[in-house]
């Protein structure tokens, strides 16, 4: 038995743990282009954006360096009302939120949560809600757009 779990806590450390409630996609552009893109695409759908952080020139500020990094708040309320109206902390998790970086190695990544995972812990949010199909589906395409 100790000849199997040696390999296997080996596999275990090197496999980077990713949760699988992190939507991650690859993109060619740099984080200034894919953020862009993103911004053009999201309003283009008639959502708003409500802030663009970044985290990057934050961190430099300091003299740090967390690397290209963005993030992007943005949202529709005929989309996130109901989810609030079903419950009102929801609103701690809302408005949508979609992170462009560059990773240690310079590739640059377009990453969400789920909506479903967002809003699992929320009483009176249910997981086949209709609202957390639409966020799901305007994430996804918000970011192949703009891939």
């Amino acid at each position: 038995m100790k000849n199997l779990i040696a390999p296997l806590a080996a596999l275990l450390i090197a496999t980077p743990a990713l949760a699988d409630d992190i939507v991650r996609t690859e993109t060619e552009k740099t984080v200034a282009e894919a953020t862009d893109a993103l911004v053009e695409t999201i309003t283009g759908a008639g959502a708003t954006v409500f802030a663009r952080v970044n985290h990057g020139a934050g961190a430099e500020s300091i003299g740090s360096d967390v690397g290209a990094s963005e993030l992007l708040i943005f949202g529709n309320p005929a989309i996130g009302t109901p989810a609030i109206m079903d419950n009102r902390l929801a609103g701690l998790h809302l408005p949508l939120k979609i992170l462009v970086y560059e990773d240690t190695d310079g590739q640059v990544w377009m990453a969400y949560e789920t909506p479903e995972e967002t809003l699992d812990d929320l009483d009176g949010i249910s997981g086949d809600a209709e609202y957390l199909g639409k966020m799901a589906g305007a994430l996804n395409n918000f970011v192949t757009k703009a891939q």
